[in-house]
């Protein structure tokens, strides 16, 4: 079954590495977990910020699949499919931050790094993460970012890569320079755990983009047009 049959198996076991990795870390630096907030501790939060990525990327590739094969969204919504997909998607992608800074604040002051070169590094982060979301509004579309080709790909797999702004440098900016702000929130409140789940998130959406979203791509834009 193509649903997950292309890159699946091996997004699972980066997936179960991905989070044995963590696992062992906060096994061996406990002030990963110290803290609290609103009278909950900080490996609720945690646990919280990891499952928000994982959600949201089981999500798109259930709802991706489920569109590109079968057209599925399409019948059960109809004309709405995709406007129904993004609602749920900007809930999802929005829910990554939002719990990340939830735990940074219940594990604040754990990150032993001056303030002042925290705030450096963060505005280093933030130039380019701005850059990128600048670049999609103007050049590369929101609806292209949330997977609008899986949607319509015989409209979408003769339209050429996106070469100005921030693509100019790279191919896939998304995920090279937009997932930078993730840092954000443990370098402002100085939080370990943060830090922690936003280089898991960062390493985790690469697995999607391999997993998923490159075999996507060669169906749509390759195979896709061959068996037109």
């Amino acid at each position: 079954m193509k649903i997950f049959a292309a890159g699946q198996i091996w997004h699972i076991l980066l997936l179960v590495m991905l989070l044995f990795i963590l696992l062992y870390v906060t096994r061996q630096d406990p002030a990963l977990l110290e803290g609290s907030l609103w009278n909950t501790g900080t490996k609720s939060w945690f646990l919280f910020a990891v499952l928000a990525p994982i959600i949201h990327q089981v999500y798109v590739l259930l709802s991706w699949r489920l569109e590109l094969y079968r057209k599925r969204l399409t019948h059960w919504f109809g004309d709405r499919a995709f406007t129904q997909y993004k609602k749920i998607f900007t809930l999802l992608i929005l829910s990554r931050p939002f719990t990340l800074v939830l735990l940074a604040i219940a594990n604040k002051q754990t990150l032993e790094l001056d303030p002042v070169l925290a705030l450096i590094i963060g505005v280093l982060l933030f130039v380019p993460a701005a850059y990128l979301f600048y670049s999609v509004k103007h050049f590369f579309g929101f609806d292209r970012a949330y997977g609008i080709d899986h949607f319509k790909p015989e409209k979408y797999q003769d339209i050429p890569l996106v070469k100005k702004g921030i693509f100019k440098y790279t191919d896939n900016g998304m995920y090279t320079f937009g997932f930078l702000i993730l840092y954000l929130p443990a370098l402002i409140w100085l939080s370990k755990a943060a830090l922690a789940v936003a280089v898991f998130q960062h390493l985790y959406i690469w697995v999607h983009h391999y997993c998923t979203e490159k075999p996507d791509m060669k169906f749509i834009y390759s195979q896709l047009k061959e068996d037109l």
